[in-house]
């Protein structure tokens, strides 16, 4: 009976190696959890599909031509995943709720998107575009070091910045309490005797990374607004507002972070 069982799994295997999604996707569209948690209920032998005990990662299935179990209950997946792009105001907290009562990303939206949370954050005073959504490995997959998803701010800046620094930042960047950092872009906008207005690109999450890299070489950050994440930009939307991302957004969002 062993010899059956492995002989069968193997030719599931076989046949949808080529097509289909990964089983551990199709779990995580369902709501099991973080992609690496739904690795786990498979190799913990948790997974059904058409009958057949999956325990090994790599599988690919059709979710609405097959019928997959977990702990032997079937499940049910929600395709209607919804992204938004928002523009988030200074003095608007980025999460969903604050026991002091300051104003939220909740809102902005209401209670339209229940489901939705955000990918990553922008600080208190800072502006700009935020990516929320329901579809929780994209989400993994966007606030992970390991993507490397490009950020766009324009920064407003405290003096007269030259062409030398905003080089020397981008050549060999700065060293922080937490390491050292380096901006991919660095260009001047406009600037006066007092100001400069400065768009710069990084990949780096760290937290308040922009205004803390300009505050280290004495150039304090008046004014910060995100522009842009990996190839969504936030274009004319207005401040406090938002909107859904097309299908076509959303893919090469998804490209730019590997699934």
């Amino acid at each position: 009976m062993p010899e059956q069982h492995s002989s069968n799994r193997k030719s599931f295997e076989a046949g949808n190696q080529n097509e289909g999604v990964r089983l551990q996707k199709v779990l995580a569209q369902a709501g099991f959890g973080s992609r690496r948690k739904c690795e786990e209920i498979i190799t913990d032998g948790r997974v059904e599909v058409d009958g057949e005990l999956i325990t090994e990662l790599g599988t690919r299935v059709d979710p609405k031509r097959q019928k997959i179990l977990v702990d032997g209950s079937r499940i049910h997946i929600d395709y209607r995943h919804v992204t938004l792009a928002l523009n988030k105001p200074r003095k608007v907290l980025s999460t969903m709720s604050d026991p002091k009562g300051r104003w939220t990303l909740r809102d902005i939206i209401g209670d339209k998107y229940e489901r939705v949370f955000h990918m990553g954050r922008l600080d208190y005073d800072s502006e700009g575009l935020i990516l929320m959504t329901d579809d929780g490995e994209l989400s993994q997959h966007v606030m992970h070091p390991k993507y490397e998803v490009a950020k766009t701010y324009i920064a407003t800046v405290e003096g007269k910045l030259s062409g030398n620094v905003c080089r020397r930042l981008v050549r060999t960047g700065v060293k922080l309490d937490d390491g050292w950092v380096k901006l991919d872009k660095c260009s001047i906008l406009d600037q006066n005797r007092e100001y400069t207005l400065v768009r710069v690109v990084l990949h780096s999450g760290r937290n308040r990374i922009v205004r803390r890299i300009f505050g280290s070489i004495g150039f304090p950050v008046r004014r910060l607004i995100r522009t842009q994440i990996g190839p969504i930009k936030l274009g004319e939307l207005k401040s406090g507002s938002y909107r859904v991302l097309s299908p076509t957004e959303v893919k090469s969002l998804e490209k730019e972070v590997g699934l």
